[in-house]
């Protein structure tokens, strides 16, 4: 499993990658998220699903860009289906054979010089896809049920890059307290609209353990802090335990 999460705002792109690995009872860290970057062209290619074929998948896409030139990230996320597709045709058969599942999806980002704006798509294991944008400003691929609910309630296509990726962080957390098969070091991905430069930040457990302490301790005094009027219909249909006694 894994968590990779990408954002997209008027400002521009924020994405996190965990980088745990987990086979069988053994985990390993293992980077998920590539990086495309040249004159005018920035995209990032995050994956969930098994690692074998995701390499495939990655290395018939790196030799297909040495003879082909995209001008808008909407090719290059076609091109990418299509390396999918036949790391499918290959492999699909004897995974099934196996017990295992051809599930990959992948997170694709970025802007190339005859974008208007930058992109952000999700593409399925069948290789077709979606553009993420207005109301749907985030997609979450892998262990995704433990951190959407702090996206949900915070993000929108107005918000900041420096609040997604506070959010963003939360959301991944969240996810890394729930399950042991999502965690430490992340990557995190920046992009700012229309400046064709991708930055890109490695945090360790250390760095952000803090963050993750706070985050804590404001959730447990917001709960404390939350009236408590609305209850008292309910609670006070419950027997009093002092009447009982003194019968």
């Amino acid at each position: 499993m894994t968590y990779c999460l990408g954002i997209k705002v008027k400002e521009g792109l924020v994405a996190i990658a965990d980088t745990r690995i987990t086979s069988g009872t053994e985990t390993t860290n293992k980077k998920k998220v590539t990086i495309e970057q040249k004159d005018n062209f920035s995209l990032f290619i995050m994956t969930s699903g098994l690692r074998s074929v995701r390499d495939k998948a990655m290395v018939y896409f790196n030799e297909l860009m040495e003879t082909q030139e995209f001008n808008k990230l909407y090719k290059a996320v076609n091109a990418f289906g299509v390396q999918v597709k036949r790391a499918a045709l290959e492999d699909g058969a004897a995974l099934e054979k196996a017990g295992l599942k051809f599930d990959l999806h992948t997170i694709i980002g970025g802007q190339l010089k005859d974008d208007a704006e930058h992109k952000l798509y999700l593409l399925y294991p069948e290789g077709n896809w979606v553009e993420l944008g207005q109301g749907a400003p985030y997609v979450v691929i892998g262990n995704s049920g433990h951190g959407k609910a702090i996206l949900n309630r915070v993000l929108s296509e107005s918000s900041s890059m420096r609040l997604a990726l506070k959010a963003g962080f939360l959301s991944f957390d969240s996810t890394r307290v729930s399950s042991n098969n999502v965690d430490y070091p992340i990557d995190v991905i920046l992009y700012k609209k229309d400046t064709y430069e991708i930055i890109e930040q490695r945090y360790e457990s250390r760095d952000l353990a803090a963050i993750s302490s706070q985050w804590d301790d404001e959730l447990k005094n917001a709960l404390i802090n939350v009236s408590e009027e609305w209850m008292e219909v309910a609670f006070d249909k419950l027997p009093d335990t002092e009447t009982k006694e003194s019968k």
